[in-house]
């Protein structure tokens, strides 16, 4: 069901809005990804992250009326508005949780049902296209988001209902997982830096933006540093569905070796998102809450590490 056309409401996730004339220039200092590079054409991943360089939220973050919109979990928001707000006094820009102003569908190869709504979507990721109050955005191959104004959401639904079938939020997520797109929960809030979630590699970190809370550390374990833990997408073999955060172990390690980033069913399967030790995962003998808990073998990502490429951005 994964690879078929389908949609769903994110409902997992709010909207934070940073509006007014100084929104930008504030957050090009707070977030990983570079302001800059945002158009009416063009979204992006990011995150913010402590002085410490461990990501506080991570999120998708486009430009709409006078300011910018981020999606992330939604109980991330409300820490992450309060903690923003400290640092926006002095600034022109108002933040808000707008979460109640949108509706947001997960769409599943259903670019044609896109375009009867006016929305024809360039292929390239972090696409973004907007018709009549509209706005969609590519997020992976053959899936996009698709941004609704509240009080327009049922037609839309309705519009959408009649040509695609309406799944679940388990189908998105496991998209998501295949994608190889971490994100921040509650559960793993302050735990990773960008690059144990491959955020680099996926366009949401920029090396050419100058200072941003966080930056000197991220900086510094992509130009000098070895990573030692990073992303990688493994399965499991049926079971519970282990929440984010949940530790990993490994028989050649007397302490936890990652941790798990995102999981969801496929099938009688589960595949998840994972945060572990390179030679752990090299080695492959990991299991999922305790050393005798269930054993997870490895998957391949859709996209390669490129430290050249990545510091390009």
């Amino acid at each position: 069901m994964a690879d078929s056309a389908f949609f769903c409401t994110l409902s997992h996730e709010g909207v934070l809005a940073v509006r007014g004339a100084d929104a930008g220039k504030f957050l090009q200092g707070q977030l990983t990804c570079n302001l800059n590079y945002l158009s009416d054409t063009q979204a992006s991943l990011g995150a913010r992250c402590t002085q410490k360089g461990r990501m506080q939220s991570s999120f998708r973050i486009l430009l709409e009326g006078d300011g910018v919109l981020l999606a992330m979990a939604r109980e991330l928001l409300e820490p992450q508005l309060a903690d923003l707000k400290k640092y926006a006094v002095f600034s022109k820009s108002k933040l808000t949780d707008e979460s109640a102003a949108w509706v947001r569908f997960g769409v599943d190869h259903g670019d044609a049902a896109l375009k009867s709504l006016g929305l024809e979507l360039p292929v390239e990721t972090d696409s973004v296209v907007r018709h009549d109050g509209l706005i969609a955005v590519r997020v992976s191959a053959e899936r996009a988001e698709l941004w609704v104004a509240a009080d327009q959401a049922d037609v839309i639904k309705g519009k959408l209902s009649a040509l695609l079938a309406e799944g679940d939020l388990n189908q998105w997520l496991l998209g998501q997982v295949r994608a190889g797109i971490g994100q921040v929960m509650p559960g793993t809030r302050e735990l990773f830096i960008p690059q144990m979630l491959n955020l680099q590699a996926v366009g949401g970190v920029s090396f050419k933006k100058g200072c941003y809370t966080g930056q000197e550390i991220v900086a510094r374990m992509q130009y000098l540093g070895k990573l030692k833990r990073r992303l990688y997408r493994v399965q499991l073999e049926a079971g519970d569905l282990p929440e984010p955060g949940t530790p990993l172990f490994s028989p050649s390690h007397t302490s936890s070796i990652g941790e798990v980033v995102l999981a969801a069913h496929a099938g009688q399967n589960i595949e998840l998102l994972a945060v572990l030790q390179a030679e752990a995962a090299e080695a492959g003998d990991i299991h999922v809450g305790a050393l005798e808990g269930p054993a997870l073998s490895m998957l391949d990502l859709p996209y390669p590490l490129d430290r050249d490429r990545e510091i390009q951005r």
